[in-house]
């Protein structure tokens, strides 16, 4: 899990200096895109493609037993990098809101600091970040459902319906192999 501390100076007083804690959430899928990746790149063999359940290497690979990735697998690769976005915009913007949260505690009342400003507009930027990673989110989803033929359920909406499917039927912690050196 990746943390990050950051320094907080109180605004008054810089010899009091306190630091926080704040902790990406792991995306438990990173070796299985980086796999799905080399496999997009070049074709891949049999040995290789069973590192995965048999379900899931029929949806990613073309039945004629050649390699190649469907197009469900590239639009899968799309999710997933989508989804990494996601995770990285809601800890960017959990980040912001939690300086900017301790700064404006110790803010004398009236006209904010340049300091506090500065953060309200980083805060805003992160809001918009965050935005943009949710609607490619829905738009990998819905893209990703049609080409695999996953039937969403009505009244479910899909980013939710995609994430526990990604949890449930995606491999955790796979280690990416070596690229073969030539």
């Amino acid at each position: 899990m990746e943390s990050r501390l950051t320094r907080i100076v109180h605004a008054s007083d810089p010899t009091l200096t306190k630091y926080a804690m704040t902790t990406l959430q792991p995306f438990a899928q990173s070796g299985f895109l980086d796999y799905l990746e080399r496999l997009a790149d070049a074709p891949t063999s049999a040995t290789e493609a069973q590192r995965v359940s048999a379900p899931l290497t029929t949806l990613l690979l073309s039945a004629d037993g050649s390699g190649t990735p469907t197009r469900a697998a590239h639009e899968l690769i799309a999710l997933l990098r989508a989804r990494k976005a996601v995770l990285q915009a809601t800890f960017d913007t959990a980040l912001v809101a939690d300086e900017l949260r301790r700064y404006q505690k110790f803010s004398k009342p009236g006209q904010p600091s340049p300091h506090i400003v500065g953060l309200r507009q980083k805060q805003a930027a992160a809001r918009q970040a965050s935005n943009v990673a949710k609607q490619s989110l829905v738009k990998a989803a819905s893209a990703f459902a049609r080409e695999a033929g996953i039937e969403v359920p009505q009244r479910v909406a899909i980013e939710v319906f995609i994430d526990k499917w990604i949890d449930t039927s995606l491999p955790k912690g796979i280690s990416p192999s070596p690229s073969p050196s030539p």
